[in-house]
């Protein structure tokens, strides 16, 4: 895994290329950097799978092990009901032809997720399990990828905004996946969520929740 100043590096490269104010309120921010292997820490709530904090080397990352084989989330930070940005990172590996699936979400368990899809070849966004609409996307095995979910306001609902890039890129300008909800909606809290398919672990990294 790439050390933490690449991750620096590409998180300011993401914030100028898409207008990511720094005076954005900052509501919960965790790169595992100051915590050892063993328990999630308090502020963590999984909704199922034996999440943990696990080392290697310089990195410490937030880990869902490769069995068993199904769809676990975690969630975190305050309930929110604003318009709000989510930025993480993501690793997985394929085994053959088994991909992981891995994601972010806003607005609680079964709020709207933006997702990787490598078995699809897909970023998609979901609301709850529904997928709603899906781009095509490259994933790479092996190597870090990046996700931010986006939602602001308009009139009446929300616009879901979701972009992804490789390690070492810039996140881009636009986004690549938009989703229009006419609903309001409610409050929560958001998640990683992991589907370790291949059968080998997911590593969470870098998360950054921000207000706007």
């Amino acid at each position: 895994m790439k050390m933490k100043k690449t991750y620096l590096i590409a998180l300011a490269a993401g914030i100028f290329a898409t207008g990511w104010a720094a005076a954005d309120t900052v509501l919960f921010e965790q790169n595992f950097n100051a915590l050892p292997a063993g328990p999630m820490p308090k502020e963590f709530l999984a909704l199922a799978g034996e999440f943990s904090v696990a080392v290697e080397g310089a990195e410490h990352v937030l880990e869902l092990p490769g069995a068993p084989l199904d769809t676990f989330g975690v969630l975190f930070g305050p309930s929110n009901d604003q318009p709000c940005s989510l930025t993480a990172r993501f690793y997985g590996t394929k085994q053959g032809r088994k991909f992981p699936t891995f994601g972010l979400s806003l607005r609680g368990a079964g709020g709207f997720r933006l997702q990787v899809s490598p078995g699809k070849g897909q970023l998609e966004i979901y609301k709850g399990d529904e997928p709603l609409v899906g781009v095509p996307f490259t994933w790479a095995s092996g190597s870090w990828t990046w996700l931010r979910l986006t939602m602001r306001k308009q009139a009446p609902g929300w616009v879901l905004e979701g972009r992804a890039w490789a390690e070492g890129g810039t996140a881009p300008a636009e986004p690549q996946v938009r989703w229009e909800s006419a609903a309001e909606g409610t409050a929560g809290r958001a998640a990683l969520w992991g589907s370790p398919y291949s059968g080998t672990p997911i590593w969470f990294d870098d998360l950054l929740w921000s207000a706007q």
